[in-house]
């Protein structure tokens, strides 16, 4: 699998924020969903210093367990899906 460009990178994070700032926005979300998006925000920043790989990685893992949670709203069920399909393709 040929490797993301930079540029396409910096796009799909900024994407994904623009995601995870629609989901703190939405009155319906339970605040532990706002919380890992918060938290998946700072680390898609570029605040933490790692590598693109992990840091979609670490996003990833952080709300694959979102996806089950019983109290998520079904449209927030579905942008996780949509973030970590986009996410997916970002390797080191």
């Amino acid at each position: 699998m040929p490797k993301v460009s930079e540029e396409v990178i910096k796009k799909t994070f900024q994407d994904v924020i623009d995601l995870m700032q629609g989901m703190l926005n939405d009155r319906s979300v339970p605040r532990n969903i706002k919380r890992v998006a918060q938290r998946s925000i700072n680390e898609l920043s570029g605040q933490t210093g790692e590598t693109p790989g992990m840091i979609a990685s670490n996003v990833i893992y952080y709300i694959d367990d979102l996806s089950q949670d019983p109290n998520i709203p079904f449209h927030s069920r579905s942008t996780i899906y949509r973030i970590i399909s986009m996410l997916e393709p970002i390797k080191d």
